[in-house]
């Protein structure tokens, strides 16, 4: 192949409409982002829950998942959740987290599951284009405040695409549970805050504790606070 019609293969693809899934549990907003694209992307289907997300990623394989943060099923995880659960396949899908949701925890812990980029639901359709074309070319977009939360909990290796391992061994549950044992939270607490029986906490937390060789929860704070990401 010429250089002459690989440029023209390249420049073709970059202008084809993207191939993307939409995941949220509210239908309208939903239909209404399918209505804001039309033409713009190839909506290849549309999931509402994290077992539905899961199914429809991997039997569609779209180069973009328009992912929400929040979903109801799975073990609680939400879209980070649906973000480990197609880990193996992030390098020819990637996910673009938008919700309405701009908390530090949630920008956090979707994009250590492994999405490339987070928005918020107040973006315009012509700025989640191009975090689409941005995402499917592999480099990572976030709506400008939200920048600075992957930066303080990641530092600079965020940007390099940098894991860590001993982190990536947690569920987005066990991150979230973890986060708020190191930042003082009572079983009570954290039981009230996420919605959950005390006792599956306790489980949480000694699953976490296991996981990362610790034996206490002074030592879990020590860790947590090395890698910034109380």
């Amino acid at each position: 192949m010429s250089e002459e019609t690989t440029r023209a293969a390249q420049a073709a693809s970059a202008d084809r409409p993207r191939r993307v899934v939409i995941v949220d549990d509210h239908a309208i907003f939903r239909a209404g982002l399918r209505a804001e694209l039309e033409g713009r992307v190839e909506v290849l289907g549309e999931a509402h829950d994290v077992e539905s997300a899961i199914a429809v990623v991997r039997e569609q394989r779209p180069e973009v998942v328009l992912l929400d943060v929040h979903l109801p099923g799975g073990s609680g995880g939400g879209g980070a959740e649906v973000a480990l659960a197609c880990r193996d396949l992030l390098e020819e899908v990637r996910v673009l987290a938008i919700s309405v949701s701009d908390q530090a925890e949630d920008v956090v812990s979707v994009i250590r599951a492994g999405a490339r980029g987070y928005v918020t639901k107040t973006i315009s359709a012509d700025d989640l284009i191009a975090a689409v074309a941005t995402v499917s070319a592999g480099d990572a977009v976030f709506s400008p405040r939200l920048a600075g939360f992957v930066l303080d909990a990641f530092g600079t290796s965020a940007a390099a695409g940098v894991r860590d391992e001993e982190l990536d061994l947690l569920s987005a549950r066990e991150v979230e549970v973890m986060r708020l044992i190191a930042r003082g939270h009572t079983y009570r607490e954290i039981a009230s805050d996420l919605f959950l029986s005390i006792k599956t906490v306790e489980t949480h937390v000694s699953n976490v504790l296991r996981k990362l060789q610790l034996s206490s929860r002074h030592e879990l704070t020590r860790w947590a606070e090395q890698r910034r990401i109380v």
